[in-house]
C-alpha cells in the first residue's frame, strides 16, 4: 500500500494559496509573519502536506487583498471540506490514499467519463465481478481484507442511487467484455448488468469494437471528472506506481481522445445488442 501524503484535497487548496501569494508579490516570510506562522509551516500549507484551516485562509485572502466574495466563500468551502469526514475514511486503512482520492472525486463530481480497455469500471461492476477481479489481482491477501475491498467497492456504487444521480459515460474496450472474469457464469451476469445500467437515465455506456483499429488512448486507460463547484475539473491516470490526478485544464489532450474514443465506439444502441449477444453465447 502506498505511503499516506497530502490528500487530493489538500493539493488543491494549496495550489490556490500558493497562486495567490504569488500573484501578490509576497514572499513565504511575509505571509507567516501575518499568519503568525514560519515561512516553512506556510510552504506547507502551500504544498498540502498540513491542511490550512479556516481561519488561515481567511488571512491568506486578507493580506492578499482578496476581496472578491465568491472566491472567499469558494475557498472557505474547500478548506471546511478537508476537515469534513465521509464514509470513506472507514477504510482508509485498508486502501490506498489515491483511492481515497478517488471516492471523493466520485462523491463531489456531476459526471464522470471512463475509458477502459482493461476490466469493466469500478462503478459498472457486479459483486461476484469485483470478487473476481480483487482476488486475482492480490493473491494470497487474508479473507477478511478481501472481503472490505469488496464491501468498500459495492458501497462507491450508491452514487447512482443518489437523489441527483451522478451522470456516468463509459467506453469500454472489447477485449474487457469478452475476457471471462470469474468464468462464463460469472461474466454473463456481467453483462447483462452492463445491458441494464445502460438502460438507466444519465447513464451511457459504448463498446468500442475490435475492428476500430487503432485507438485515440494508446497509453491506457483514464477517467474524467466533471466537478460540482468550487472544485475544479479533473483527470486521473492509473500507472504502475499509482494513480496520477491533474486538473482538467492540465488534460485537455485526454477531453479530446476521449471525444474520439466516443466516435469510434459503438452506439449505445449497438452496445446493448453486441453486450446481449455475448451474453446469450456465454449462457
Amino acid at each position: 500500500m502506498e505511503q499516506r501524503g497530502p490528500t487530493l484535497r489538500a493539493q488543491w487548496l494549496g495550489n490556490e494559496l500558493r497562486e495567490m501569494r504569488e500573484q501578490a508579490n509576497l514572499t513565504l516570510k511575509e505571509v507567516g509573519e501575518y499568519l503568525r506562522r514560519n515561512p516553512s509551516t506556510v510552504s506547507r500549507f502551500e504544498s498540502g502536506l498540513l491542511p490550512a484551516r479556516v481561519a488561515e485562509v481567511l488571512a491568506y485572502l486578507d493580506i492578499c487583498g482578496v476581496d472578491d466574495q465568491q472566491r472567499r466563500e469558494d475557498l472557505k468551502q474547500m478548506s471546511g471540506e478537508l476537515f469534513r469526514k465521509g464514509w470513506w475514511d472507514g477504510y482508509a486503512n485498508d486502501v490506498a490514499g489515491s483511492l481515497i482520492d478517488r471516492i471523493w472525486l466520485e462523491s463531489r463530481a456531476t459526471e464522470i467519463c471512463y475509458f477502459q480497455p482493461v476490466a469493466v469500471p469500478g462503478l459498472l461492476q457486479t459483486r461476484d465481478y469485483a470478487e473476481a477481479i480483487i482476488r486475482t489481482a492480490n493473491g494470497a491477501v487474508a479473507e477478511e481484507q478481501v472481503e472490505r475491498w469488496i464491501e468498500l467497492r459495492m458501497a462507491r456504487q450508491q452514487l447512482l442511487d443518489r437523489d441527483e444521480p451522478l451522470r456516468l459515460a463509459a467506453v469500454i474496450d472489447e477485449s474487457a467484455v469478452r475476457r471471462l472474469v470469474g468464468g462464463p457464469r460469472v461474466m454473463s451476469a456481467q453483462l447483462m448488468h452492463l445491458v441494464a445500467l445502460a438502460d438507466r437515465p444519465g447513464v451511457e455506456i459504448q463498446v468500442l469494437p475490435f475492428e476500430a483499429g487503432a485507438h485515440a488512448s494508446p497509453d491506457g486507460q483514464f477517467d474524467l471528472f466533471r466537478m460540482a463547484e468550487p472544485y475544479p475539473d479533473a483527470a486521473c491516470m492509473q500507472t504502475p506506481s499509482g494513480a496520477v490526478y491533474v486538473e482538467a485544464n492540465k488534460a485537455v489532450p485526454l477531453v479530446a481522445a476521449y471525444d474520439r474514443l466516443c466516435d469510434a465506439a459503438l452506439s449505445t444502441g449497438d452496445t446493448v445488442a453486441f453486450l446481449s449477444d455475448l451474453a446469450a453465447h456465454l449462457e
